[in-house]
């Protein structure tokens, strides 16, 4: 078949595919691994990050996470993102695929990363990780006032600065954090699971682990039925902080496993399964060397680069995206799109949609 005719029939299967799936969603879930690389995302781990025995030896964690391809290592890496979101999603960002993904907003950490994804443009005010109101109106908040979503949408994530990023004081959202990832209680495995975060020892001096913030987003879903809910990851950045890559590998497997467990829970309940959206991705990256991986901000340029996927109603299944370059601040119109609503109405600025999702096929 000649190029140009072959060009066409995989235009017209694009157009085709990307029509038939882009009913409105009724419901979107959002994910965030914070500080995630792309390169173990889409490669997995490096044998060169790992600390040696004595004896210039592989340790067990490095046998255990690496394998001799970049497809057999990302898979066991993350089995969820590679056996289920790539196959029947998209994803974005890797590099091989001449696809990339970054952020806006030049400063290349937390706060700045957070506001630049969730009110979809960069904000120069907000330049730092203090626990400072969002001056921006999020599109979490956004669809708080509309009708539909009104005391439908719910936050949670241990960082103790994600009240501010949602500026909870003007929002009214409710968001679990820290050692209360259940804001408002009503059951008794809720007030089991605060008391289980109280209980666990304060790895961080604003909480725990991620896992009572998942098990609190789960139980919402079956107790509260949000239409919309955030959920924000940490450990992996912790720990890559503290230079452990065998624990922020550790983080990144369980944050699979935690992103595969809300999926299924999703399917298992009337009100989500085969109506909702789920939407991945990070902050921010990190530096690309052995000597700089741990850190990110102006001084790491290689953190502006990340990743996002997307699995679900309103989610063509086109697998990992070639020659597509797409931006963190996307992330917010892409979840209005995908739930049939215009945040280009409250935020003029806001970068549009993903191609390929929702509303948006470009």
């Amino acid at each position: 078949m000649p190029r140009i005719a072959q060009a066409i029939v995989i235009s017209l299967a694009f157009v085709a595919t990307t029509g038939a799936q882009q009913a409105p969603a009724r419901n979107v879930v959002i994910v965030t691994i914070d500080g995630l690389r792309w390169q173990e995302m889409f490669g997995g781990a490096d044998s060169d990050y790992f600390q040696k025995d004595g004896k210039g030896e592989a340790t067990a964690v490095e046998r255990l996470y690496v394998r001799p391809t970049a497809e057999e290592r990302r898979a066991l890496l993350m089995p969820y993102m590679w056996n289920d979101v790539a196959r029947s999603g998209q994803i974005f960002g890797d590099p091989s695929r001449r696809s990339r993904s970054h952020v806006t907003n030049g400063l290349w950490f937390s706060y700045p990363g957070y506001n630049e994804m969730l009110s979809g443009m960069a904000d120069p005010r907000v330049d730092s990780n203090d626990k400072v109101p969002n001056p921006n109106v999020t599109v979490l908040e956004w669809l708080n006032t509309r009708p539909e979503f009104a005391g439908k949408v719910a936050a949670f994530g241990a960082w103790d600065r994600l009240p501010f990023i949602l500026n909870v004081d003007r929002s009214g959202l409710p968001v679990g954090t820290g050692f209360t990832p259940v804001p408002s209680p009503k059951t008794v495995r809720q007030r089991e699971i605060n008391e289980m975060a109280k209980d666990l020892p304060p790895v961080w001096d604003y909480g725990t682990f991620d896992a009572p913030i998942v098990a609190a987003a789960v139980e919402c879903l079956r107790v509260d039925k949000p239409r919309v809910m955030y959920v924000m990851l940490g450990e992996g950045d912790e720990w890559a902080h503290r230079s452990r890559y065998d624990l922020y590998l550790d983080a990144t497997q369980r944050a699979d496993r935690f992103v595969r467990r809300l999926w299924e829970t999703l399917q298992s309940l009337p009100e989500y399964k085969g109506t909702t959206a789920l939407l991945l991705t990070t902050d921010h990256g990190r530096g690309a060397t052995t000597k700089d991986w741990t850190d990110h901000g102006r001084k790491v340029p290689a953190a502006e680069s990340t990743w996002m996927a997307a699995i679900g109603a309103g989610v063509a299944p086109l697998g990992v995206r070639e020659s597509v370059t797409v931006t963190s601040s996307q992330l917010a119109a892409t979840i209005a799109s995908l739930l049939g609503q215009d945040y280009s109405t409250a935020s003029p600025k806001a970068a549009p949609a993903l191609p390929g999702l929702g509303g948006n096929t470009r």
